[in-house]
């Protein structure tokens, strides 16, 4: 049987899964909700790189992203960060939708599927 490995598990979620090289993210939302969109995703982006890394992978090997924005109007500019993140022709297949968040202060949360 595979192992199965859950970062920082708690009694709701885990903060990634990984099983046969494949990694799960949580939904990532920005630390500081009281900053824009762009800042948001900024940091959303920065904490994926770095959950990513913990499990020896990296943007360069996306598989799917789940975006969720509070407001269908900010994509563009979540757009912008996310395109400038994205490795050349290194984009996934993706959804984007708007959400009511858990927080009206979220303005946008990702959920990636890598893999090794």
């Amino acid at each position: 049987m595979s192992r199965i490995i859950r970062t920082e598990p708690n009694p709701i979620l885990a903060r990634a899964v990984e099983y046969h090289g494949f990694i799960f993210t949580q939904g990532v939302v920005a630390r500081d909700l009281d900053q824009d969109v762009t800042a948001q995703t900024k940091d959303i982006l920065a904490q994926l790189d770095a959950l990513l890394e913990e499990h020896g992978t990296d943007k360069t090997r996306l598989l799917q992203a789940q975006i969720w924005l509070k407001d269908i109007a900010d994509r563009d500019a979540m757009n912008a960060v996310w395109s400038a993140w994205l490795p050349e022709s290194g984009a996934p297949a993706r959804a984007c939708v708007q959400a009511t968040l858990a927080d009206p202060r979220m303005l946008v949360e990702i959920m990636l599927t890598t893999t090794k």
